[in-house]
């Protein structure tokens, strides 16, 4: 089945999956591919009524539910633009991407409705309820027109979440979203009786691309959490639902390999000695796994991991436990997959080879490390940003090849490793490149770290670490009381912790990647809606700075 047009795709898999079971809320209602089809041409309908176009713009901004895909569907078909905005954003900012975007019309969930102003929602001509789909407000009544879209027309504009910039409106074609789907069916075939469970939002483009676009080409079912995916939600969930394929970002499984197993088998001197001897580790690292893949129903076969880089600890123990997973590279200008591999081919530190139909190279190449940047050519890239031609010139060659601003060298069979961004390198004091996300990775394997950041100041390498309190509790018995009545005792103890850190990513680490210090974060990392720290607040920065959000 080859789909040009969002149009074409919806068209097909109403007609040919009809009494299927496209999208669901879990423990809620679950809607037919014929359903959507109906709901498709009501919001149609209500769209018309306010005298919409083809090429106007329309905000989508909901919580994932099954009436979310009707919402994308019904504006894309009917040659209009959807503008999925991420849920995370500020008022301020989602005011201003509605108002920059030129959106006429608004498909608001509830809960979201109410970080608008009053001026941004009198601006539009109509304003939909994603979760009944009845009109919330109505400013122009005339008839309006719908046209069957060609595959070079925009379909939708993306606001990059980004961590130094204000964001930017990425315009993806009807052909460049329809391709993901020959781009994703070749790395992983999905069937119909496959079961997605939704954790991400859908606004992202990795979650929509692959977790929703995909899926529903496939004649397979989407299910929808309807509260944030933390341990006590999913894990009841996972046992109802018992999904056999998942998209995560790394946040999720670095959070229990260090919460759950690195937490496991560092908590004394026992279970340390064993766990440093390889062939024990792997041992354990299965019996983990068994339980992990029981937790997560026993059904699961495709868990794929995307939107950042994935800890390199917490990857070795899923590949050692035998999980499912394989890592995808790709942007949102590229609507995104670029690289990947099926969980049977994947390769430690790699996101696999180019996908069928990319052509990927290097530019500017560093003749030692054979680093370069990533520069890719796919039928999936973006048309540009939106009303911002000279960020469009940066990255897009006249002969159509995006540059990625990523970091990377391939292997001699041609696999992709990610090595940072462009524009996080530090130049060392001798002009080395030094790539923070690799210490990063390192700081994060460490089982008292949640997260960590590394900047330059002064000519010297600096971490700033938030600290894992459940693990420092589980160290520092009762150490919430110690600190009312022994202060100077617990900041000597926290003081000798920093330094084992130091010692511990020093030794692991090549000679100019060493830090010099330790700072703690006593806050959680500001991050962008897909969970990357937003750089530029801490990118400063010594002992005595504090972060300006």
């Amino acid at each position: 089945m080859i789909v040009a047009t969002l149009y074409e795709l919806l068209r097909h898999s109403v007609q040919t999956f009809a009494d299927r079971i496209a999208f669901a809320m879990c423990d809620g209602e679950e809607i037919t591919y014929a359903e959507v089809g109906r709901r498709v041409a009501h919001v149609q309908e209500m769209l018309l009524s306010a005298g919409l176009k083809p090429g106007d713009k329309v905000a989508l901004l909901s919580s994932n539910m099954p009436n979310w895909g009707v919402c994308y569907f019904a504006v894309t078909s009917a040659g209009m633009v959807a503008v999925p905005i991420l849920p995370d954003f500020s008022g301020d900012e989602l005011d201003q991407i509605i108002a920059h975007s030129e959106a006429r019309a608004l498909l608001v969930s509830d809960r979201l409705f109410s970080k608008l102003s009053k001026q941004t929602v009198e601006s539009l001509d109509l304003v939909i309820r994603t979760k009944n789909l009845g009109i919330i407000a109505q400013r122009r009544h005339e008839p309006g027109a719908m046209a069957v879209p060609k595959p070079d027309d925009l379909a939708v504009i993306i606001y990059t979440s980004g961590t130094t910039s204000k964001p930017k409106g990425v315009m993806l074609s009807h052909q460049a979203l329809c391709a993901q789907i020959d781009l994703s069916s070749s790395i992983f075939p999905v069937q119909p009786d496959d079961i997605f469970l939704s954790v991400l939002p859908l606004s992202h483009t990795y979650e929509c691309s692959i977790g929703m676009i995909y899926p529903f080409s496939m004649g397979a079912r989407v299910v929808y959490l309807d509260r944030p995916p933390t341990a006590s939600v999913l894990m009841p969930v996972l046992k109802r639902v018992r999904p056999t394929v998942m998209l995560i970002v790394p946040l999720i499984i670095e959070k229990i390999y260090r919460h759950q197993v690195l937490a496991k088998f560092q908590s004394n001197a026992f279970w340390r000695t064993l766990y440093r001897v390889g062939f024990i580790r792997r041992y354990l690292h299965r019996v983990a796994g068994r339980k992990l893949m029981e937790v997560f129903g026993g059904r699961l076969r495709f868990l794929g991991i995307g939107g950042a880089k994935l800890d390199r600890g917490a990857e070795a123990f899923l590949l050692e436990a035998r999980i499912p997973y394989a890592i995808g590279y790709g942007l949102t200008e590229t609507a995104p997959l670029l690289a990947g591999a099926a969980p049977s081919q994947v390769r430690l530190g790699s996101t696999g080879p180019q996908a069928p139909g990319v052509e990927l190279r290097l530019e500017n190449i560093n003749p030692e490390t054979r680093q370069g940047e990533i520069v890719a050519r796919t039928p999936s890239v973006m048309l540009g940003y939106f009303k911002n031609p000279e960020a469009t010139a940066e990255v897009l060659t006249e002969d159509g090849w995006f540059r990625t601003g990523d970091l990377g060298e391939f292997d001699r069979d041609g696999w992709l490793y990610i090595k940072g961004r462009l524009k996080n390198m530090i130049v060392g004091p001798s002009g080395e490149n030094i790539y923070p996300e690799e210490i990063e990775s390192v700081l994060n394997s460490h089982v008292y770290i949640a997260d960590s950041i590394v900047t330059e100041h002064e000519g010297r390498l600096v971490a700033l670490v938030h600290f894992n309190t459940e693990a420092l509790e589980a160290r520092f018995e009762g150490w919430r009381e110690e600190w009312e009545v022994k202060k100077e005792g617990l900041e000597a103890r926290m003081e000798q912790l920093k330094k084992e850190i130091v010692e511990y990513v020093n030794a692991k680490v090549n000679r100019f990647s060493r830090i010099s210090e330790v700072v703690e974060e006593k806050e959680e990392f500001v991050k962008t809606p897909t969970q990357k720290i937003k750089r530029f607040l801490y990118n400063r920065k010594g002992a005595n700075d504090a972060p300006k959000a």
